[in-house]
């Protein structure tokens, strides 16, 4: 299977929806924030390696607290996913954190205050205009 295949692309899908499905359903370890989200699964074409990129909206700590809890489940994780999935290999996990959401998040505030920013000067220099007229 090469990497860019259909079938790749659909096991990768289907291993992120198994992934998400686990770690908000399955899992009850107190470390793992329930603001965890699987961005995305790459599985190596040879279904033996898989890198789970997982975002936590929340403080730096809750995003050590939950990659650590994640950690700990590694083996509940795979055998679940085992379990849940019908593959030739479980991949070996590898839990990688990605900043993309609270990135996105954190540029949509920016983006919002000067916006606000820009419709409050607007409105200042018509009030000018009017007072000068």
């Amino acid at each position: 299977m090469r990497k860019n295949s259909q079938k790749n692309s659909r096991v990768n899908a289907r291993v992120q929806q198994v992934l998400a499905e686990i770690i908000r359903g399955r899992i009850h370890d107190p470390r793992i924030s329930p603001m965890t989200t699987v961005v995305s699964v790459q599985v190596a074409p040879d279904l033996k390696t898989c890198k789970a990129y997982i975002s936590v909206l929340g403080s730096e700590k809750e995003q050590q607290k939950t990659m650590e809890g994640l950690g700990s489940a590694l083996g509940f994780i795979r055998r679940e996913l085992a379990s849940s999935l019908n593959l030739r290999n479980t991949p070996e996990i590898t839990f990688i954190p990605d900043q993309s959401i609270g990135y996105g998040v954190d540029m949509i505030h920016k983006i919002e205050t000067i916006a606000q920013e820009d419709a409050e000067h607007i409105r200042m220099r018509g009030e000018e205009e009017d007072i000068i007229d």
